[in-house]
């Protein structure tokens, strides 16, 4: 399963991205994450979705992150082989 995220809320220099791939990597997901001009974090992970689920509640667990918003959706999944941290 692939899942496309926008995370708002207190995402931004908070370490979210790196947590996101540290997390992604242990748990043998792949995909991206970056964060955006307009102060969102954006994020396609790929995996199982008992672990998809298990990364974002982690990050929501956070106690620097704070995540307001958060839009999912399922799209179709794609070969990869690592998660990385892309953007600015």
């Amino acid at each position: 399963m692939r899942k496309h995220f926008y995370f708002s809320g207190r995402v931004q220099g908070v370490g979210f991205r790196y947590k996101a791939q540290y997390f992604a990597k242990r748990m043998g997901l792949t995909g991206w994450v970056k964060n955006l001009w307009d102060g969102r974090v954006e994020m396609e992970v790929q995996g199982d979705e008992a672990m998809i689920g298990r990364l974002v509640s982690w990050l929501k667990d956070d106690t620097y992150i704070i995540i307001q918003d958060m839009e999912e959706e399922i799209i179709p999944e794609v070969q990869e082989r690592s998660f990385g941290v892309m953007g600015f």
